[in-house]
């Protein structure tokens, strides 16, 4: 054991995941690329858990972080002005297309979504919400009872009353071989069946990943939202659409994951990429949604000017170089290729995903079980042949990846080539 290891340890919570049989510390990067302490360089399509969402080391955002180091001012709170605050509430107001929208920031997507849940309980007076199986919203209290894996919560308390959704779980013998029509009618008529049983009068909001993270990039079939949406806006149901690992172009088709169904929620939550490694996290939502609370309130890290700095250049990178369509012809390119080796290896039981955000569940090929222990495997493999991965899945079966929106043909090619070659590797280990 390394004396770092050793050391962490002694002083984090065994709660505190670290990948590898040899955890590795990350020392350097540059564009697609880290390098961690021993000197080895690794093809990040991780991306520090969809967070250095344009790469590492890029000019404009330090530049802009280190115009605002100049000044002298690291934070003043919320109870001043903030340009650089308004500067991008004004741009992701635009952007969101959600009428009258307001911003509030915040340091996490666990807090984006704490505050989301704050102004729709708020709203409709009732603590009744729904959530969506297989889900994750992060890891406070209230966020916690929204999500719906066993394997991220703790207990079954929470300050809300929760009744979670089908929509992501079409591996169920009920659902099993149901096409998207057929799927959706399903999901919409148990929607009605919750509202008429299990709920007790007013709910307050669904509140619904467009592409579920921690749950191994499972996703609803185009045209679920709007479907639901016409349940909710009937019963007076807010919608809030968790965008934490969705946003900013990173599904190729829609700068936001929920426009993949043709809908606008009441509101969206953010953080992760959007400060390209800095803590950014917010909310935007109606106007009169965003407005309505009668406490006083303010953030006093959230939307801080350095973290302010990082976030604005990071989108005006994206958009200025339409990482939104660099990110549908890449990850087309790395999904074509995964779709095109998969039905030779008996261990992978889907691939699944859109633009830059896709996944490989691997599964025992002798009883088409979910395979954790093939997942631990292919990531020693891939680590090996440089190339940085993710985990995920109700099982913990799933390979989730999503690189950089910067990452280049030649890059997507590359680490196609050290997925498709640990699967064969790793296939190869349990074929009879």
């Amino acid at each position: 054991m390394s004396d770092l290891l050793a050391r962490h340890r002694a002083v984090m919570p065994d709660w505190l995941t670290l990948y590898y049989n040899e955890p590795i510390e990350i020392v350097g990067g540059k564009g697609c690329r880290v390098v961690d302490a021993s000197g080895k360089s690794y093809l990040d399509f991780f991306a520090g858990i969809l967070t250095n969402m344009i790469g590492y080391d890029v000019p404009e955002v330090r530049e802009a972080v280190e115009r605002q180091l100049a000044t002298g001012v690291v934070h003043t709170s919320t109870v001043y002005l903030l340009r650089g605050q308004i500067e991008l509430a004004e741009k992701i107001a635009r952007l969101s297309g959600i009428e009258d929208a307001k911003v509030f920031f915040t340091n996490s997507g666990t807090e984006a979504n704490e505050a989301a849940l704050l102004l729709a309980t708020y709203a409709r007076r009732s603590d009744q919400v729904l959530a969506m199986r297989q889900s994750y919203h992060g890891r406070s209290f209230g966020t916690a009872g929204v999500t719906g894996n066993r394997s991220w919560r703790n207990n079954s308390l929470s300050p809300l009353n929760v009744h979670f959704l089908h929509g992501t779980d079409r591996h169920l013998p009920q659902f099993r071989g149901m096409s998207d029509a057929e799927y959706i009618a399903a999901c919409v008529e148990d929607l009605r069946h919750v509202l008429a049983t299990a709920a007790g009068g007013d709910v307050a909001a669904l509140i619904a990943e467009p592409v579920q993270g921690v749950g191994g990039f499972t996703m609803a079939p185009d045209g679920l939202f709007a479907a639901y949406k016409e349940v909710l806006d009937a019963e007076g149901i807010l919608f809030v659409s968790d965008e934490v690992q969705t946003g900013w172009g990173r599904t190729g088709s829609a700068f936001f994951g929920i426009r993949n169904h043709g809908v606008t929620p009441d509101m969206m939550t953010f953080a992760k990429g959007l400060g390209n490694g800095f803590a950014v996290g917010g909310v935007v939502a109606r106007g009169d949604l965003m407005d309505a609370p009668h406490a006083t309130g303010l953030s006093t890290f959230g939307g801080n000017p350095v973290s302010m700095a990082a976030a604005n250049a990071t989108l005006d990178y994206v958009l200025d170089h339409d990482l939104q369509a660099n990110a549908a012809r890449t990850g087309a390119l790395i999904i074509d290729g995964l779709r095109e080796a998969a039905p030779r290896l008996p261990i992978v039981g889907d691939v699944r995903g859109k633009g830059l955000m896709f996944a490989v569940e691997l599964i025992d090929p002798a009883t088409g079980a979910p395979s954790p222990e093939l997942a631990a495997a292919f990531m020693e493999e891939s680590r090996k042949a440089g190339l940085l991965v993710g985990k995920g899945g109700l099982h913990g079966n799933v390979l989730r990846m999503a690189p950089p929106l910067t990452l280049t043909t030649e890059e997507a090619a590359e680490g196609l080539g050290i997925v498709v070659a640990a699967l064969e590797t790793v296939n190869a280990q349990v074929a009879p």
